[in-house]
């Protein structure tokens, strides 16, 4: 039994639906509406916000709350400028790479649905070896086979239009996902896993469960910030992605060591309420869920932080899950350690007492 996968043909299904489709900062909603049909049946009602944000909830009259949370949206870019010879100029829309996007293909998203175009690139042939330029934000070009911005304004391609990368899911060696924006949709699927597994387990709470998908996380936490204030939970649990720093380039004297396939990972900052944190690496000891460490200088730079300084401050804590390359369109995670968030989560909940302060002074 222990070797069994929590993670059957539906779960796979839904997650590589949900990975598929686009879902950027500003417009989340489509992948809402697949991650909120999913959640249907394992949840008693939904809660959704004027920015996006969806809230599937469990035990909705009760007085304690508890939030579990992922973020729903990708980081993208926007049309920003069309030269006159039909060229586009691009801003970002979260922490997009600027390095990766040469010879990258990519969706710009119109009122007339998906138009495919291209990030060029000057050929090797004709760069000067001696002082040879970098990808820049201002030196990349969207190209859409265009021959003036007259063509590409026919298009119906305009300043503000949303651009994603059209790159789908895949697995790698049996157990390795990969994909753009794992970072968070794996968030959101662990969450809504949770849930499954309370209903399938027939799990009663003896408090509400909140299972938050907060839109605009790569902004700035804005979609928390604002869905922590409707909420008003008393405790929150935080789930997003952190750096495996075991690939080439990273300094692991500065950024820790943290491998995909070792577990969860628990973070240590000041945003993190201590008595919380304690109850989760208690609950994976107990239940031997193998987990790794992490200290965050100052913000965590999760929706945590939104959650800790809400509502005169709320118990907060983040359990992430290590990816490889964040914000390229070739993320990966180990499929063991979405396996062990989802327990840790799952079993932790299980440990959350009714009117429990996490006091420090108790």
């Amino acid at each position: 039994m222990a070797n069994k996968s929590i993670l059957n043909k539906k779960s796979m299904d839904f997650l590589e639906k949900y990975l598929n489709n686009a879902a950027p900062t500003g417009y989340e909603w489509t992948g809402q509406k697949i991650w909120m049909d999913y959640l249907k049946p394992y949840v008693d009602e939904f809660i959704t916000d004027t920015y996006g944000t969806a809230v599937g909830v469990i035990n909705p009259k009760a007085k304690y709350k508890v939030v579990i949370e992922g973020h729903a949206d990708e980081i993208s870019w926007y049309v920003n400028y069309i030269s006159d010879n039909g060229l586009i100029y691009v801003i970002r829309n979260g922490g997009s790479d600027h390095q990766i996007a040469p010879s990258k293909i990519v969706n710009i998203h119109t009122k007339n649905g998906i138009i495919k175009g291209v990030f060029g690139w000057p050929a090797i042939h004709t760069r000067d070896k001696a002082k040879e330029e970098t990808p820049k934000p201002d030196n990349i070009t969207i190209d859409v086979g265009a021959k003036d911005k007259e063509e590409v304004e026919k298009m119906g391609i305009h300043v503000g239009c949303v651009i994603t990368y059209p790159d789908e899911f895949h697995i790698l060696n049996g157990d390795k996902f990969v994909c753009r924006a794992l970072d968070n949709r794996m968030g959101g699927f662990m969450i809504a896993e949770v849930a499954r597994l309370l209903k399938e387990n027939k799990k009663t709470l003896p408090f509400g469960l909140y299972i938050t998908n907060s839109v605009q996380e790569e902004i700035g936490l804005r979609g928390a910030e604002m869905i922590s204030q409707t909420i008003k939970p008393n405790v929150a649990i935080v789930t997003d992605v952190t750096h495996d720093t075991t690939t080439p380039m990273i300094e692991r004297k500065k950024e820790g060591h943290l491998e995909i396939g070792l577990g969860p990972v628990v973070a240590y900052a000041p945003a993190v309420q201590q008595k919380l944190r304690d109850l989760i690496t208690e609950t994976a000891e107990a239940k031997k869920i193998p987990f790794q460490r992490s200290a965050l200088s100052r913000a965590t730079g999760t929706d945590t932080d939104a959650f800790a300084y809400s509502n005169g401050g709320v118990a907060s804590a983040l359990i992430s899950l290590p990816l490889r390359y964040m914000h390229t369109t070739v993320e990966m995670v180990h499929k063991d350690d979405v396996e062990n968030v989802i327990k840790l989560i799952y079993e932790t909940l299980l440990n959350i007492k009714d009117g429990e302060t996490f006091s420090y002074f108790e």
